[in-house]
């Protein structure tokens, strides 16, 4: 009873400080993600032969949005990545579409100026389902909070340079970082590769590593990224308006889950130094000074499994068979999550 008594207590301080804050949610979203209907686009250009080499320079190219309100913008288009990026994993590599020509007062790209597109990696229809899997991922993680990464679908006919149709696929558009940012009130942490725990808003560090878990993707890094680059792996940090290195209270917004086990992508690999047998096997890395905030957050996911189960459901173009196998793989977290002594050897397992 005590235990019940203080799991509620301290959900509903978890619930206070996370959803709250004024400073958050202080604009709304652009056009292109104030609505989730699925897009109808042409995609010409030379798609298929573009360099997958990091220096290599970006290609023109044409972007056609269908329906009600037709629009032809030119764009430049480059390949972007890392494991999807080389040509043994994807045969089409996910592009990045910046617009060279600013986006008119009407149209839904009003605002945008360079887009991550997430492509099917491979021909096989299972690889449009694991897309619409990740593009779930990052669903689920906007209904937990709005420190988030908007994402839209797309049906998108690719041609040549030359008119010839290539192929039809669905994709998605996640939105910019400094969007992100700026619809909370705060903006991104640049020119900073590593920061320390102490850094970290607690209660946002334990959401994200619950999540990661509920999603079983271990390809994250909460604190330090690749060398070169901005923290961190597969993750942005979000801070108040000045935010420099020396900043406490920073938002990791995590992305990139193609690796996760509710995806399932057959080139997903454990990361080394992660002994588990495949991405299925769920491991939690949350940090054990994060462990009261995590137990919180555990409680209150799982008063919501209906409304997080309801996403996966809304999915559109996902098989039955995918659609069951992933409800099944994210019931076996509500089910661990619901049990007070499961939490607790969960947080055992935690990073020091």
């Amino acid at each position: 009873m005590y235990l019940a008594l203080k799991m509620a207590l301290a959900a509903a301080t978890f619930y206070i400080l996370s959803w709250a804050n004024p400073v958050r949610a202080a604009d709304g979203p652009k056009p292109l993600f104030a609505g989730d209907d699925v897009l109808s686009l042409t995609l010409t250009g030379p798609v298929e032969t573009i360099s997958r080499e990091i220096t290599a320079k970006p290609v023109s190219g044409v972007l056609k949005v269908g329906g009600a309100a037709p629009e032809t913008l030119p764009v430049s288009l480059s390949a972007r990545g890392i494991t999807r990026r080389k040509k043994e994993i994807c045969t089409f590599a996910p592009l990045r579409v910046e617009f060279t020509e600013k986006p008119g007062p009407s149209s839904i790209f009003k605002g945008q100026k360079r887009l991550k597109l997430v492509t099917q990696c491979q021909r096989m229809a299972d690889y449009q389902q694991y897309l619409l899997l990740e593009y779930t991922a990052y669903r689920l993680y906007r209904a937990l909070t709005p420190e988030s990464f908007n994402v839209r679908l797309a049906k998108i006919d690719y041609t040549g340079k030359d008119g010839r149709a290539l192929n039809t696929r669905i994709g998605f558009f996640i939105e910019d970082v400094d969007d992100v940012a700026k619809r909370n009130g705060q903006e991104r942490l640049r020119g900073v590769g590593k920061i320390s725990l102490s850094q970290l808003d607690a209660a946002a560090a334990a959401r994200y590593a619950v999540f990661e878990y509920m999603i079983s993707n271990l390809d994250w890094a909460m604190t330090a990224g690749p060398a070169g680059a901005d923290c961190c792996h597969n993750a942005r940090l979000l801070g108040a308006e000045g935010a420099s290195g020396a900043s406490t209270g920073l938002i990791p917004v995590p992305y990139d889950f193609d690796y996760a086990g509710l995806v399932n992508a057959p080139y997903a690999v454990p990361p080394e130094g992660i002994h588990v047998a495949n991405v299925r096997v769920r491991r939690y890395r949350g940090f054990c000074a994060h462990n009261e905030q995590a137990k919180a957050f555990l409680a209150q996911i799982s008063t919501r499994r209906d409304s997080l189960m309801a996403i996966l459901n809304e999915t559109p173009q996902l098989e039955d068979r995918t659609r069951r196998n992933a409800a099944g793989y994210l019931g076996d977290f509500f089910e661990e999550a619901g049990s007070p002594s499961k939490v607790a050897d969960l947080m055992k397992v935690c990073l020091h």
